[in-house]
């Protein structure tokens, strides 16, 4: 169930092969960096050659590695990291990433962002023929597919598994010897590779490189699996792509606003999200303001556009952690206000517009807009750089029921009325395309539009 009113992504993924570096230190810089896309556990798994050790556990980068015990002194050949939030299995320590196995061709470890659609279905079939599952998360699915119907070269066991899954996907593989990143033939998960001196890196964002000091060199394609060993890389374009559906809302809302992808800067993007977005619904008002921290582009191409100043109007408290997930809705309200607290002299007697990246459930929505009112502002213009969901999502978003989304039920007026907003403004789907520049065949638009392509 939905228990906040912002989407979450699954999780973020990094990886290096670079022999007798500090990959213990690179990979937890590379995961603080990843932190947005993933709160609730992260882990590192460490290849020295011969054994692949893993250390992972539930909380933050900086809670889970506060020091790094035994794994300091391992003489690293690879690595990878991840930092999850679960949209399948739940929360539970044993699903916490990296995944390891030991089979017998060795040691596997593998990390995944991304959500599999038919996870029930192979479970079931898996678990019939023998399989014993050590987790709840459709993470797993793939070690055991891999040990069933490989052999004792990963390579070829990789190209013959992916038939069977279904969904979206990027995978992070460490074995003795190998750094494998695979995308899924759509593309609906991030993944790019870079450059840190002289070796390959590979991570769900760009910002991760840029904070330990690569270059980005390219996103990964669709259906292309990457092989990075002591000899370089390889590339193989393993599952046929008739298409790409990158989620759109890597731009809207999810990656890191210094981040590329496909080319454009996260940033700029959404700087003309709100430019568009003050075309379509210019509103009478004094100042703009944003939502921290993702909506602060948008607002700031808005204020831009519609010739007003853009004020800091809310001030974010960046020490609460994960306080939204709570037991009861009551308690969920007051965690709003503990994140979130506007500035009144700042509001008070204006007309205020107030931009955000999305509407969910619209509690949020409905709270940010009753503070401000409670501050002091006369008026209260609300504006969605995004179009309205009226869809679920089922590829690794935690989005998967029609019946908590208020824009499924409501018309804008009736959403208008409910959360108490002067006005109600949405961007339409064709200036959410116009603002990232690349035609709608490229995303999945499924929340939106209730097309899926899978």
């Amino acid at each position: 169930m939905l228990t906040q009113d912002k989407m979450e992504e699954a999780c973020g993924l990094f990886g290096i092969f670079a022999p007798g570096e500090d990959l213990l230190r690179l990979t937890n810089y590379a995961l603080y960096a990843l932190q947005h896309r993933g709160q609730e556990s992260a882990g590192i798994a460490l290849s020295d050659g011969e054994k692949v050790h893993v250390k992972k556990g539930p909380g933050l980068v900086s809670e889970v590695f506060p020091h790094f015990r035994n794994l300091e002194n391992i003489p690293a050949l690879a690595a990878i990291g991840h930092v999850r939030y679960s949209t399948t299995g739940g929360t539970r320590p044993e699903n916490a990433q990296p995944l390891l196995i030991r089979y017998r061709h060795g040691c596997l470890s593998v990390a995944h962002n991304g959500n599999l659609v038919n996870a029930g279905e192979l479970r079931d079939r898996l678990e019939k023929e023998g399989s014993i599952f050590q987790t709840t998360t459709d993470s797993e699915l793939i070690t055991h597919l891999i040990a069933r119907y490989g052999n004792d070269d990963l390579i070829t066991s990789l190209k013959a598994v992916p038939p069977y899954l279904r969904g979206a996907y990027s995978f992070l593989f460490l074995t003795e010897d190998k750094l494998v990143g695979l995308r899924d033939p759509y593309g609906m998960r991030p993944l790019s590779l870079g450059r840190w001196n002289d070796y390959y890196v590979l991570a769900s964002e760009s910002c991760a490189f840029d904070t330990i000091g690569a270059e980005m060199i390219r996103d990964i394609n669709p259906g292309e699996m990457v092989v990075i060993t002591k000899e370089g890389m390889t590339s193989t374009q393993i599952m046929p792509s008739q298409r790409s559906a990158l989620c759109i809302f890597e731009f809207i809302y999810f990656a890191r606003p210094d981040s590329n992808i496909n080319g454009k800067n996260v940033h700029l993007v959404r700087k003309k999200l709100g430019r568009l977005l003050a075309r379509e619904h210019p509103a009478a008002a004094d100042i703009v303001t944003g939502v921290p921290d993702s909506s602060i582009a948008a607002a700031s191409g808005y204020a831009e556009e519609i010739g007003l100043p853009y004020e800091v109007g809310l001030i974010k408290n960046r020490y609460i952690g994960r306080t939204f997930i709570q037991p009861r809705q009551e308690i969920r309200n007051i965690g709003v206000q503990l994140k979130l607290n506007p500035i009144k002299k700042v509001v008070e007697g204006k007309r205020i517009v107030v931009v955000d990246d999305s509407i969910v459930r619209g509690t949020t929505s409905k709270k940010l807009v009753d503070m401000f009112f409670k501050a002091g502002a006369k008026e209260v213009h609300l504006r969605i750089s995004s179009s309205p969901i009226i869809s679920p999502c089922f590829y690794g978003i935690d989005m998967q029921n029609s019946e908590e989304l208020i824009a499924a039920k409501r018309k804008i007026e009736e959403i208008r009325q409910e959360i108490g907003a002067t006005s109600l403004g949405y961007l339409s789907l064709q200036g959410m395309l116009e603002a990232v520049g690349m035609p709608a065949e490229d995303f999945c638009l499924a929340c939106f539009t209730g097309e899926y392509p899978i």
